[in-house]
């Protein structure tokens, strides 16, 4: 009976407590520093979702560890909706799929809000490369056994996991060339110092639009109104290919269903602003229109899907 009286009086409470949130400030978390594309993502939506709420959201930068210091801190936070977290493949699905150790449990730690934007991963040849679509790029890559270079942003990323995908699902033999970073790869390719590269198309568009390198598959399931006349990977013969970047807000574990729902319908309501729809197509990426129950369906599949490309290409950052 004092078991039955306690779990009653706390559900009392919290629901109280819920009806009246939010009653103060609320802290978005970004685990990376200014000026990215996470960081902006969240400067972006912020206002219009304090708008929305009520209350003023801020945004904090928590850098360090690729991401796992400010994740980690949002996942040690009390789960009452005024600490979130800007949350990312690279700290959500992607990048917990390939480190050996993590200060948090991306799945049993964190609930997903809502999804805000993605950015497909394109694949690109450089100038020298003698291939202008995918299919020519499969019959140079089987002339050359092995030996046709691929560039990514470093063992482990995004990237580096969709070009393993890529290799397992089109049944590729490719040379996986890791950089430190996109921009010096990018250079690279740039050059004809490596024939191809897949990327984030926001980090590609400028070189292709200006003739620099080629465009011959997206990653995305539909095409991107950015490069229409680029086809998907799906369409080229690689059935179910599908490798995009995402970034969304996510809440510690136990925030409060009510907590939960009115933070989700803000997100929606702000992402419906035409000042924020505007901002994030001139960065180059799609809104994710998804419901909650969705998008965590959606975070759950993308989680699954790259450890298991992570465990068959044995890729581990230690």
């Amino acid at each position: 009976m004092k078991q039955f009286f306690f779990a009653f009086t706390f559900l009392f409470l919290s629901q109280g407590f819920a009806q009246d949130y939010p009653s103060k400030p609320i802290r978005i978390v970004v685990p990376w520093p200014p000026s990215g594309n996470v960081d902006i993502t969240a400067r972006t939506i912020a206002p219009a979702l304090g708008e929305a709420l009520g209350q003023q959201v801020i945004v904090e930068n928590r850098a360090g560890a690729a991401g796992t210091i400010g994740s980690a801190a949002v996942a040690r936070s009390a789960p009452d909706g005024y600490t979130l977290l800007l949350g990312s493949s690279g700290t959500i699905t992607a990048g917990p799929a390939v480190f050996k150790t993590l200060p948090y449990d991306p799945v049993k730690d964190f609930i997903a809000v809502g999804g805000i934007q993605s950015v497909p991963i394109v694949l690109t040849a450089a100038p020298k490369t003698p291939v202008t679509n995918y299919q020519e790029y499969v019959a140079l890559a089987k002339k050359k056994d092995g030996q046709l270079s691929i560039a990514s942003a470093g063992s482990g990323s995004s990237n580096h996991l969709a070009i393993e995908l890529l290799i397992r699902q089109a049944n590729l033999k490719l040379l996986h060339v890791p950089y430190k970073g996109s921009g010096p790869a990018l250079t690279d390719l740039l050059g004809s110092q490596v024939e191809s590269m897949m990327d984030q198309l926001t980090a590609s568009i400028g070189h292709i639009r200006d003739g620099r390198i080629k465009a011959l598959a997206i990653s995305s399931r539909k095409r991107s109104p950015l490069l229409p006349e680029v086809p998907t990977l799906d369409e080229s013969g690689v059935k179910g290919y599908e490798a995009s970047t995402f970034t969304g807000i996510f809440a510690p574990s136990g925030v409060p269903p009510v907590v939960l729902d009115k933070l989700s319908s803000s997100l929606k309501k702000a992402l419906s602003n035409e000042t924020v729809r505007e901002r994030y197509r001139q960065m180059g990426v799609e809104l994710i229109e998804m419901s909650q129950p969705e998008f965590a369906a959606y975070v759950r599949d993308d989680f699954d899907k790259w450890r298991r490309v992570a465990r068959e290409g044995n890729i581990v950052v230690e």
